[in-house]
């Protein structure tokens, strides 16, 4: 490595340990002291982090933002960089931003409240590529950049927008996301379920069809909640791996039951919470988190769970009766007796009788609801859930994080049901408990029922939110006038660091490396080959697990993909992610011409006889969306007039690949 590329080392390093540096200096010492009572519960246990994040001012992805962006080049000397651009980069009327819909209505007025002025509007650039990657997983292409930077239609990103929306690239995120929250895998460590490949791709491709259909999404939610059948590896049947997956072993069926009945609160109402008073009282252990959970009996909790008391640990079905280590799962509900109560082994606290009650019946505890005499017991849970406004309000903040990097609740599985309601705020007793929780209580319920009226239609909130004039403010920010306080109101676009996927897919895009990685996606066990595919895209694969086939399974796990079970997906960073870009095989091959091939980013520009000037355009928008400051174009042009002249734009393509407006969306 020469010198050039040792000028973008100390860069790269630092911008992404300044995530870790970030996380490190947030941990409060008093964090990890004390006796671990109920190390099952998200307060004692390894989630303490995340759950302890509901009760503090948390600044991170603001003070990240801030540095980041003051890492990159000002988005100023872009403005007018390519010539003939109408109106700079920028169309339409940003005058008033509090006109452009139900959300800015909201947003601006509270920022105008707080005497707060607001990012300027980003330019088209910036905002192709964030809104690219948001909705679709990867970065635009330079004709795509060119032809949408140059338009002059002031509808322009409203357009954009419905082709992403209606993309196969936007079905690949966006399978890829709810199989994250679904947790689709191949095993479950905790208790051993396993569903094989069939079974996550029958999953996969049932999730995968749902979304092309633009299946309401409270259909998706009564369609995991109520999931039965035969089959595992059928993809009609694909829900009922969400629901076998949930099994829990080492004790009796209740501990499944609640398992069942937490996954579900957790999923589609954003209550984390339930999972803690399934094994004990709410008080004297959430008093200090959680307002509503507070109050909740863990009696309470079984009421939850006793809906899921007809629902059996499934069953095993070999494939081939002769082969004990191949079999799918078969679960058909058990019409027999409720929640009962008596237990003293298994995973969670004894279940001890209430005076001479021995079983409990179910019960919606947030309405009283109770399933109709002989109904069925989750379809009766399923009704209830989707029909509660929180399952509208928890799918939407849910959405909202993915644009904009931060809930209106947050985290946002940690919903306070007793601090939601602005007309009828929780009385101040001067702690966090005494403060209404989302960051915008009146934007957050107007939200949730433009989503009802949609009838539940992801598509049409994610258009919504990805059209506001707020999801389009700029992440660039005077840093003299910027304060933290101000990341509650959304005054400026937080960044966040790309998916594993992204990263992957970005290099062989940009670079013109692709890959051919052979997959099995079938759910015959007996006919692998045919089953096998060949995938271009990483953000197509049906796991974040390594897969076998996958060259570049090591370079994603150190961007924290997650398996699905113990590891979620993780946004922070770390200097692996960063020697990862510098060092590792996967960027190296695209990065030299002599393995790139002919179909390589540098030997296509030679050989189409391009001058320096524009090489270093066309790398810049390959790999940043945008073309070069008039600095960054000195530097790059000068790196390329000493020594190799292949070599040199080698480095010059590396480093573009080493600096933070590649690894972050902003």
């Amino acid at each position: 490595m020469n010198r050039r590329r040792y000028a973008v080392l100390s860069l790269a390093a630092a911008t992404l340990s300044t995530l870790v540096l970030l996380r490190a200096q947030d941990d409060s010492s008093e964090h990890s002291k004390g006796v671990v009572p109920h190390p099952d519960c998200s307060f004692f246990g390894p989630a303490r982090e995340t759950t302890l994040a509901a009760i503090k001012k948390d600044y991170r992805i603001g003070n990240l933002t801030q540095r980041v962006t003051g890492m990159m080049t000002s988005p100023a000397p872009r403005a007018t960089s390519l010539p003939g651009v109408p109106g700079g980069t920028r169309t339409g009327s940003v005058m008033d931003l509090a006109q452009g819909g139900l959300i800015d209505q909201y947003i601006f007025q509270a920022i105008a409240d707080a005497g707060v002025q607001p990012a300027a509007i980003t330019n088209d650039y910036e905002f192709l590529r964030r809104v690219t990657l948001d909705l679709a997983g990867r970065i635009p292409t330079p004709a795509q950049v060119q032809s949408f930077v140059i338009d002059s239609n002031p509808n322009k990103r409203a357009k954009l927008i419905d082709d992403l929306l209606n993309s196969p690239a936007w079905l690949d995120k966006w399978t890829m996301y709810y199989g994250d929250l679904f947790q689709n895998g191949v095993t479950k460590t905790a208790s051993g379920t396993v569903l094989f490949n069939e079974g996550r791709n029958a999953f996969y491709a049932w999730l995968h069809s749902a979304l092309s259909n633009n299946m309401p999404y409270d259909q998706m939610a009564r369609a995991l909640i109520t999931a039965l059948g035969t089959n595992t590896y059928d993809p009609a049947q694909g829900p009922l791996n969400w629901i076998v997956g949930g099994r829990i072993t080492g004790g009796p069926v209740q501990d499944t039951q609640d398992q069942l009945a937490a996954n579900v609160a957790d999923t589609f109402l954003g209550l984390a919470n339930m999972n803690c008073v399934l094994c004990h009282n709410g008080r004297g252990h959430l008093d200090t988190l959680n307002k509503y959970f507070a109050g909740v009996t863990r009696y309470q909790a079984w009421q939850f769970a006793a809906h899921m008391a007809h629902t059996p640990n499934a069953a095993t079905v070999r494939f081939d009766p002769t082969n004990n280590n191949v079999y799918y799962w078969s679960l058909a509900d058990s019409m027999t007796a409720d929640y009962q109560l008596g237990s003293t082994t298994g995973n969670r606290p004894a279940r001890t009788i209430v005076g001479t009650e021995k079983v409990v019946a179910p019960v919606y505890i947030f309405n009283g609801d109770t399933p109709k005499k002989g109904g069925n017991y989750r379809q009766s849970l399923a009704a209830s859930v989707t029909a509660d406004f929180q399952f509208a309000r928890a799918t939407v903040n849910y959405i909202w994080k993915q644009f904009f990097n931060q809930g209106i609740v947050e985290p946002v599985d940690q919903f306070d049901l007793a601090r939601l309601d602005p007309d009828n705020p929780p009385p101040d007793d001067g702690t966090t408990l005494g403060q209404l929780q989302p960051t915008n209580a009146r934007l957050l319920n107007a939200l949730a029922q433009s989503f009802i009226a949609s009838g539940y239609d992801i598509k049409a909130l994610q258009r919504q939110i990805v059209n506001s004039n707020a999801y389009q403010l700029s992440s660039f920010y005077d840093p003299a006038q910027w304060q933290v306080s101000y990341q509650s109101l959304f005054a400026r676009h937080f960044v966040r660091r790309l998916w594993s996927e992204e990263v992957h897919d970005a290099i062989t895009q940009s670079s013109g490396v692709g890959v051919a990685y052979k997959v099995y996606t079938g759910t015959d066990p007996s006919n692998t080959a045919a089953g096998t595919v060949t995938l271009n895209l990483a953000m197509q694969l049906p796991d974040t697990r390594d897969l076998a086939g996958v060259g570049a399974n090591a370079f994603m796990d150190a961007f924290l993909r997650g398996d699905r079970d113990t590891l979620p997906r993780d946004p922070e960073g770390s200097l692996s992610q960063a020697l990862n870009l510098m060092n590792d095989n996967f960027v190296m091959t695209r990065v030299r011409s002599a393995n790139a091939g002919t179909g390589g980013l540098i030997n296509q520009l030679q050989a189409n006889g391009v001058t320096d000037d524009q090489l270093v355009a066309q790398m810049y928008l390959n790999v940043l969306s945008r073309l070069p400051s008039d600095a960054e174009r000195t530097t790059a042009l000068n790196s390329l007039k000493s020594g190799n002249h292949k070599s040199a734009a080698e480095d010059l393509l590396w480093s573009l690949y080493n600096k933070v407006d590649f690894i972050f969306n902003y």
